[in-house]
Formats: C-alpha cells, structure tokens, sequence
C-alpha cells in the first residue's frame, strides 16, 4: 500500500489530555531561564523535576501495566516529546522510553519485568548503540565472551551519567543480542562524558570491558533483530515530536522579537522579507507536526509495518528540516545578536544540530523512503 493510501490520523481524548497536561508542565517547570541554568550542570536537568515527571507517570506511559506502566503505547508519548521539545527540556524522558520500548519488544517473556518496572518507577535507563557517528552502520565490536564477560565501547550513549540500567546491543552467535547492565556494574571511569552542540543534552562514550553479565540479562534471538528495527524508526519519531515542539517555540520567539524590534522607525515584522520565511517555517511545521501524529497513530505495541517506516521516515525528514529552518532564520532575524551566546536563538539553532542528526538526517530517510516508495 502507497502511503497516499494511508492517511490514518487518529487523536483520541486521552492524547488531548495528556498533551494538555504536558504542555502547561512543562511551560510552567522549565522557562527558557531554567533551561540556561542547567546548561553546565553535569545531568543538564533538575532532579527534582525529574521526580515530577515519574510522579505524573510519564515514564511509564508506554509500559505495560503489569510492570506499572500505563499501557497507553507509544503514541501518547508522542506529545510528551512534543511538549518537552517546546519547552527544550532535557530530561532522561526520550532515553527511558525507547529502552524500555527496545527491551519489551525484543523478548515476549516475563524475565524483564525487573528492568521494566525500574524504568515504569523512574529509574533512567539508556540503549548503548553506537560505535561510530554513522547511523546506518551495523558494525558492532562491543561483544561478551563465553563466559559473559563484555568487551568493548560505545559512543554517544545519551544520557549515561543519569543511567540506572543500559541495553547494551551487543552480538550472539553473528546475530544481534541485549545484555542489561546496571550502572554499579560498570568499573570506574567508565563513562567520559561528551561535548554536545546541544547543551541541554547529555551523551558519553560508557566502556563496558569486563561487566560480567548474568544469564538472565542477555537476550538473544530473533526478536532482537526485529525490535532493532523498531527502535531506530521509534527513535526517530520521538526526536521528530521533539523538534517540532522546539521549531514551534523558536518561531514564537522569532515572531515575537518581530514584533518589538524596529528599524528605521518601523517594525522590522512589519517588511515582507520577514514575515514571509515566517509562514514559510509555519508551513512546514504544520506539515512536521502532520506527519507526526500520522506516524503515532499507525505505531502499536507490535512489530512496525511497511506504512509505519514510512511514516515515521517522512516525519523525521520533515520535522528536522522545519527546525533548522527555524533555527536558522531566528538568528538571521535577531541581526548581530543573534550570534550571541546570550541569544535564545542560540538554543534553537543547536537544538537543530543535534535532532538533525539523531537516528540519521533527512538525507539518510529520504535516501530509504525511496526504495519504500520507488521500488515496487
């Protein structure tokens, strides 16, 4: 089936209420004054904060509830990111879930239900993938030897200094495998943390040389395989939430500043070579936002499908382009102050470098969307 076929949107009274919920949360817990105040705290979060968010169940909004989630599914976490993303709040909130989405999707079993109640109870927990900035890299040297002791690194494992628990993807018999491991498990010095163009986010190169694994916390089989596939398009939607919140907030602070700034006597907002880029980054963001919310509404507790992928495909593509479009003309816009550090186009502009980038730019999903798409 075409995805022109498939236009399902669905947004039901429930999502309304917990985006409602969401977006005065978090407007009212993290001003932009917040977000600067954590920028080199070594988490890049409150909390405090944090605690309010497990107490609002969020972190388990997706879970099952036999492990004390709600049960709700991936797609009323959707306008939790969304509303995060406006506030540009860096929380473990998008490392968590898709863990636990990567953990309960990869084993049909009841042996993680441990890790999942941790992760519903709000303990942060983080997917250790990468072993180079390549996102369409399978390669994976970060491997547990007969005697399941793990060897090897990985890079820019989100959130790792506030980690209680990383699924690490390592590799059993040629196939992909998870090991989960405790952060007391990790020997010290362990995690070096990066430096990000987004300051309110936090990454790290975690070694795991010498973690021995019990036999309970690798998981092998088929599954792994399929829920690795999920997990990158699942990743990619929620980051695609998260910039649109974060284009729609950079426009509102470019159109704002339009609206007070004046030039030669006048209100710059009020010349055409302004507003005109405005309803252009307007546009697109309603597109983003489209494409997002089509995208929630086809993703379920099951395996992803083909009309799925291509969502949630587009919805990263359109989403990551429409906030660097933002980030970009909110500098240009605030004139020589928009290059300041004390400008909050600043924020909005490496926001966009760094959701640019995660589970692959758009290049990297149109390049895939063509053969979903083209090759019939």
């Amino acid at each position: 089936m075409s995805v022109t076929a498939n236009t399902t949107l669905r947004f039901d009274e429930e999502q309304a209420m917990i985006m409602d919920v969401a977006r005065n949360f978090c407007r009212e817990k993290s001003p932009i004054s917040a977000v600067r105040a954590q920028l080199d705290s070594p988490l890049g979060y409150d909390e405090a904060l944090w605690r309010e968010i497990v107490q609002l169940g969020w972190t388990g909004i997706a879970l099952p509830e036999h492990v004390g989630g709600a049960g709700l599914g991936v797609s009323h976490a959707v306008a939790i990111a969304e509303a995060m993303g406006r506030a540009m709040l860096g929380t473990p909130f998008l490392s968590s879930t898709l863990a636990g989405q990567l953990v309960a999707r990869a084993t049909p079993g009841l042996r993680v239900d441990a890790f999942l109640a941790d992760v519903a109870a709000g303990v942060p927990a983080t997917v250790a993938l990468q072993e180079n900035p390549d996102w369409g890299s399978d390669a994976c040297d970060c491997l547990f030897d007969d005697r399941g002791v793990l060897h090897g690194s990985k890079c820019f494992v989100p959130d790792a200094l506030a980690a209680g628990w990383f699924v690490v993807v390592t590799r059993h018999r040629g196939a992909p495998a998870l090991a989960l491991v405790r952060a007391e498990q990790l020997p010290e010095g362990a995690i070096r943390p990066h430096t990000l163009v987004d300051e309110t986010r936090r990454a790290a190169t975690v070694d795991f040389t010498g973690v021995q694994l019990e036999p309970e916390a690798i998981i092998a089989g088929d599954q792994v395989t399929v829920a690795l596939c999920d997990h990158y398009l699942l990743g990619a939607l929620l980051v695609a939430a998260d910039a649109c919140g974060s284009a729609g907030a950079c426009l509102d602070t470019t159109v704002e500043y339009l609206k007070t700034r004046k030039q030669f006597g006048k209100l710059i907002g009020s010349y055409q070579a302004l507003k005109h880029p405005c309803v252009d980054i307007l546009t697109g963001l309603d597109a983003a936002r489209s494409f997002v919310y089509h995208a929630a509404s086809l993703v379920g507790d099951g395996s992803l499908d083909r009309d799925a992928e291509i969502a949630c495909r587009m919805a990263k593509a359109q989403a990551t382009d429409a906030l660097c479009q933002a980030g970009d003309r909110a500098v240009q816009f605030h004139g020589g102050m928009g290059f300041t550090y004390e400008c909050d186009a600043q924020l909005y502009i490496r926001r966009a470098q760094w959701s640019q980038q995660q589970f692959g730019d758009a290049l990297h999903h149109r390049k895939r969307l063509a053969v979903l798409l083209l090759d019939q």
